[in-house]
């Protein structure tokens, strides 16, 4: 069984800031959403940190969108496609 026909599905794409550029070749970015409480439905606001692979050279404050990739490391599994807007 081939899946010729099949097109692969859409990779995820985030916008968020950098946070930490510590690494070689990985920047931490932080990843922000708003959603409302389910029970009160005041705006909360959530956080996650995420790996990514950069080669561009993001800094610390940059804002970068970054892609969904197959996974580099442990704890890597995206990549920083462009830097969105730089740290002033």
């Amino acid at each position: 069984m081939s899946d010729q026909g099949k097109a692969r599905p859409r990779r995820k794409v985030r916008v968020g800031v950098v946070v930490s550029d510590k690494m070689t070749n990985t920047v931490t970015v932080q990843l922000e959403r708003q959603l409302a409480h389910p029970l009160y439905g005041k705006q909360v606001r959530l956080t996650k940190r995420v790996k990514a692979h950069d080669v561009q050279g993001a800094k610390v404050g940059d804002t970068v969108q970054i892609v969904e990739t197959r996974p580099l490391s442990k704890t890597k599994r995206w990549r920083v496609a462009e830097i969105t807007r730089r740290a002033e």
